[in-house]
C-alpha cells in the first residue's frame, strides 16, 4: 500500500524461531543433504516501501531480524529502483539501473548491502518498474535452483508491467511474489479498472496452475474479512475529498470494498487455496494481527489493515507449522522503517507421496 507518512522506526519483537536447516548439514553424505532439501521450508515476505532508504536507514536491525529467523526464501515488494537501461531506451526490468552516475552508486549501496551477512547467501532476482515505483525482488538461498520467470503466465519471457510477479518453481511446489496494485478511490483505468484487470489475471492463473501446489505471498492490498482490519466501520466508510463511487461495492478504503474481498475470495476458492495466517490465528489480534499501519499521526492513528499474506494450497495446510506478523502496535515496532512489517511461514518436511 502506497505510504504517505514517515513512521516510527524501533526495533524489531525479540521472540527468536528456531533457526532453519542450513543448506550445509554437517556430517550429512551429498545424497542426504540434497534429499534433505530438496525445497524451502522457511519464508518470509515484506513490503519494504523502497528497498534502498531501508538498507540506507534500518538494515542492520533487518539484517538481525533474518539472521535470526533463517529463511530459506525471502519476497520483497515495492523496491523501488529503476530498470536498466538509458532514457527513451528500452529497458531491462531484471536488472538495476546503472547508466547514470547517481543509478550507479545506488545500485552499489544496495548490492553492497546484499552481498554481506547474511543476505550473502542468496541469490537475488529482480523485477522493476521503468522508474522508483513498484517492482519486486526474490532472495533464495544459493543451495536451491528454481525456474524464475516473471509472468503470470510462465511460458511468456517477458515481465508483468511495473515489476509485480516473481514466479518461482521448486521441484514439489511453485512460489508466487506479487506486488498487487492498489484499487485505487475511482473508477478509472489506473484505479477500479486495473485491480479488476489484475484479479482476473489472477484468477485465471490459480486455475490453470493447479497442477502443483502453490505459495503465493506478497503485498495483496486486499483485507478479506472485517477481522483483517482493526476498524471496519472506519474503512468501510472510507472516502477521498468527498467522492462516492456509482457502485456501492466499490466504497469505501482501498483494499477493503466489498467488491475487492469477493474477488478475493472467489480466487480462494476456486484456486483451492487457504490463508495460512488466519488458518492458525482465528480470532482478530489488535496488537500483532495486521501488517500494514496508518499514519501515527492524523485520523489513521491507530487505523490497521492485514493486507500482506501468504496463500498456501489445499494441500499444503496439515504442513503449516507457523505463519506470523512481526510487528505489533500502532508504534510500528517491528516494521523496519516502512509501513508494513515483515510476515513469515515455515512448513514442515513433506511426507513421501503427500504432494
Amino acid at each position: 500500500m502506497k505510504r504517505f507518512f514517515k513512521p516510527v522506526e524501533k526495533d524489531g519483537p525479540s521472540k527468536k524461531p528456531a533457526p532453519s536447516q542450513s543448506c550445509d548439514d554437517g556430517g550429512a553424505t551429498g545424497d542426504e543433504k540434497k534429499e534433505r532439501r530438496k525445497d524451502p521450508l522457511k519464508f518470509v515476505t515484506w513490503n519494504a516501501n523502497s528497498l534502498l532508504l531501508r538498507v540506507k536507514n534500518n538494515w542492520p536491525e533487518f539484517a538481525k531480524f533474518v539472521s535470526d529467523l533463517d529463511p530459506d526464501v525471502i519476497a520483497i515488494q515495492e523496491v523501488r529502483m529503476p530498470a536498466a537501461g538509458s532514457k527513451g531506451a528500452p529497458k531491462n526490468p531484471g536488472e538495476l539501473k546503472d547508466d547514470t552516475s547517481s543509478s550507479r552508486e545506488e545500485k552499489k549501496i544496495l548490492m553492497r548491502a546484499l552481498s554481506s551477512p547474511p543476505f550473502g547467501n542468496y541469490r537475488v532476482w529482480w523485477s522493476l518498474g521503468d522508474f522508483k515505483y513498484a517492482g519486486t525482488a526474490l532472495l533464495v538461498k544459493k543451495c536451491f535452483q528454481p525456474k524464475v520467470s516473471f509472468l503470470l503466465d510462465s511460458k511468456a519471457s517477458k515481465h508483468e508491467p511495473d515489476g509485480r510477479v516473481i514466479l518461482a518453481e521448486f521441484e514439489t511446489f511453485r512460489l508466487l511474489n506479487t506486488y498487487s496494485p492498489n484499487n485505487g478511490w475511482k473508477d478509472e483505468e489506473n484505479s477500479f479498472q486495473r485491480r479488476r484487470k489484475w484479479d482476473k489475471k489472477l484468477l485465471e492463473f490459480v486455475v490453470k496452475s493447479s497442477d502443483k501446489p502453490l505459495i503465493w505471498c506478497g503485498d495483496l492490498n486486499v483485507s478479506h474479512e472485517e477481522v483483517d482490519v482493526s476498524h471496519p466501520d472506519f474503512f468501510s466508510a472510507a472516502k477521498q475529498n468527498g467522492y462516492v463511487p456509482p457502485n456501492a461495492e466499490d466504497c469505501g478504503q482501498p483494499g477493503f470494498t466489498l467488491a475487492e474481498r469477493k474477488r478475493f475470495g472467489a480466487i480462494l476458492k476456486e484456486g483451492k487455496l487457504i490463508d495460512a495466517y488466519r488458518y492458525l490465528h482465528k480470532d482478530k489480534d489488535m496488537e500483532c494481527g495486521f501488517s500494514w499501519s496508518g499514519n501515527p499521526i492524523g485520523k489513521y492513528r491507530g487505523k490497521r489493515m492485514r493486507i500482506d499474506y501468504f496463500i498456501v494450497s489445499e494441500k499444503f495446510k496439515d504442513r503449516i507449522r507457523s505463519c506470523e506478523m512481526h510487528g505489533r502496535g500502532i508504534e510500528l515496532e517491528g516494521f523496519y522503517g516502512s509501513d508494513h512489517c515483515p510476515l513469515s511461514l515455515e512448513l514442515s518436511e513433506a511426507v513421501s507421496d503427500s504432494v
